[in-house]
């Protein structure tokens, strides 16, 4: 159909290009991890540990948020003990907004990256990581969800996130897609690695 067509502006933004791009891990914190569905939010922690082995491959900033730490809690410990590991460049963000790019603090981690397209991952998908891939979106950035490294407590609300992150105007994708179009090709040490983690 003439309406499925994607402008050549948009077909810039569906390339993931390694040296334009940052990933954002919005919120994923003990207390909100919890509430998920377990074998969903394995599935989604195990996509998320995918996506930072990528940005720690191919030199991709990452930015971390936390929804009012005091009482949802820390990021949790499997995401914190790959974000600790050297050779990550790491920028953390305490909140109380729902959108990341509300945050004024965010606006000053975006200027110093000088990225202009996103990876956003975590939870919820139809709160805080909907709002924050609108607000990007909105502020002219390429926005990539894969929707296998996003959840929301239950089913009805990730779909409406998607479809409404979708609706936006950012492109909702999987953690493979987003991995191999940075990748770019196979035989690389790079491409060796990460084939291994995404089996």
């Amino acid at each position: 159909m003439a309406s499925d067509i994607v402008p050549p502006a948009r077909q810039a933004g569906l390339r993931v290009v390694p040296a334009a791009a940052a990933l954002l891990l919005v919120d994923f914190q003990e207390r909100l991890v919890a509430a998920m569905p377990a074998a969903e939010r394995s599935a989604c922690e195990r996509n998320v540990l995918v996506l930072v082995a990528l940005a720690r491959r191919l030199g991709l900033p990452v930015v971390v948020s936390e929804q009012y730490p005091k009482g949802l809690g820390p990021t949790v410990p499997a995401l914190r003990a790959a974000l600790d590991e050297p050779g990550l460049e790491l920028a953390r963000l305490e909140k109380m907004e729902f959108s990341c790019a509300a945050v004024p603090a965010f606006a000053d981690i975006q200027r110093r990256l000088g990225r202009v397209q996103w990876i956003v991952v975590g939870m919820e998908a139809h709160v805080c990581v909907y709002q924050t891939a609108r607000d990007l979106v909105a502020q002219g950035a390429a926005v990539h969800v894969p929707a296998d490294a996003v959840i929301s407590r239950s089913a009805a609300n990730l779909r409406i996130g998607l479809a409404l992150i979708e609706r936006a105007g950012a492109i909702v994708t999987s953690t493979e897609t987003v991995a191999f179009d940075a990748l770019g090709r196979a035989g690389s040490e790079a491409f060796r690695a990460m084939s291994k983690l995404m089996k």
